[in-house]
C-alpha cells in the first residue's frame, strides 16, 4: 500500500500529543516527545506540502536552493522572504550575517569536498552503488554554526529507473519545522530525480527526537481536529544535472527560483505558533 505523507504526519502527531513524554529542551519551552520514528511518502500521490494547514512553499524552495547553492548568508534567504533564520543568527552571537558553515557549506565544501557534485557524478556514473550520500554534520565545524544541522544527512537509491532518497534528522519540530523539512526533501527528490532522467519513487524520513513543544499543544490538536484537502503537483523546469560542456566534476546546473512552481495547492488555513529559540 502506497504511503501518503498527509497519514504519516498525522500519526506521528497524534503518537507524540497522545502518548508522548514530557522533556526539557535547550529553549526552555518544554516539549513532549518521542524518539525514533520514520515518515513514507509515496510521490505519485502528489507533492508532499502538507494541507492540513496552510505551509509556505516558497519557503521551503528558498531554503533548500540556499543549501544546494553552498550559501550560508542570511541575505539569500531574506531578499527571497525568510526570516525565520535571524533569532538564531542573533541568539548565537555572530556578527557576519551568516550561519556559520551549516547546511550548504558542508553539502558543497566538506574540508575541500563538494559531496553534491559527487553524489550527482555518482548517480550518472554508478547509480547502483551502496554510497550515494551526503552529510552536513561535521563535528569539528559544531561550535561555529548558529544551529547545528538539524537534518544531517541523507542517501538516495535508483533501482529499475526511480530514485528513493531518505534523510536522517536529529530534531524534528513536529508542528512548525517538520513540514517544510518534508516539502524541501521532497523538493530534492524531485530535483535529482528530474536531472539524472529517473522516476522520483519514495520520499522517506528517519526522525531522532520528534517534539511538539507546550506551547505548541493547543495548534496540534486543532490540525488533527482537520481533514486535509488533495495534495498539490510540482512544476519543475529543471533539475540538479552535470552540464555536457564541462568536466562532470566541475559544473553543476541549478533550476532558479522561478523554475519551482506549485500547483493546485489548497490548504486549510494557516494556524499561528511561537517560534522557540533559545
Amino acid at each position: 500500500m502506497k504511503k501518503n505523507i498527509e497519514d504519516e504526519y498525522r500519526g506521528l502527531m497524534a503518537g507524540i500529543f497522545y502518548g508522548g513524554n514530557d522533556k526539557s529542551d535547550r529553549t526552555g519551552t518544554g516539549t513532549r516527545s518521542v524518539f525514533g520514528r520514520t515518515i513514507k511518502h509515496d510521490m505519485s500521490l502528489g507533492f508532499p506540502l502538507l494541507t492540513g494547514k496552510k505551509i509556505s512553499f516558497n519557503a521551503a524552495r528558498t531554503e533548500l536552493l540556499w543549501i544546494v547553492n553552498g550559501r550560508t548568508d542570511l541575505k539569500y534567504l531574506e531578499d527571497n522572504g525568510v526570516k525565520y533564520w535571524r533569532p538564531d543568527y542573533e541568539r548565537s552571537g555572530r556578527t557576519d550575517e551568516t550561519l556559520g558553515p551549516v547546511y550548504g557549506k558542508q553539502w558543497r565544501d566538506f574540508e575541500g569536498i563538494d559531496q553534491l557534485k559527487q553524489l550527482v557524478h555518482s548517480i550518472n556514473t554508478n547509480p547502483s552503488s551502496r554510497r550515494l550520500i551526503v552529510s552536513a554534520w561535521a563535528p569539528q565545524e559544531i561550535n561555529d554554526m548558529a544551529l547545528p544541522p538539524c537534518h544531517y544527512a541523507f542517501q538516495v537509491y535508483i533501482n529499475n529507473g526511480v530514485m528513493d532518497l531518505m534523510w536522517q534528522q536529529r530534531s524534528a519540530d513536529v508542528f512548525l519545522g517538520l513540514p517544510y523539512d518534508i516539502a524541501m526533501y521532497g523538493l530534492l527528490l524531485e530535483m535529482l530525480a528530474k536531472g539524472a532522467g529517473l522516476k522520483a519513487g519514495q520520499l522517506i524520513g528517519q526522525l531522532g527526537d520528534c517534539h511538539l513543544y507546550n506551547n505548541h499543544l493547543e495548534q496540534a490538536a486543532e490540525y488533527l481536529s482537520r481533514v486535509p484537502n488533495n495534495l498539490p503537483k510540482l512544476q519543475l523546469e529543471e533539475g540538479i544535472r552535470i552540464s555536457k560542456k564541462m568536466d562532470a566534476r566541475k559544473a553543476l546546473i541549478m533550476p532558479e527560483i522561478n523554475e519551482i512552481k506549485i500547483l493546485n495547492y489548497n490548504p486549510l488555513s494557516a494556524i499561528k505558533a511561537p517560534l522557540s529559540v533559545g
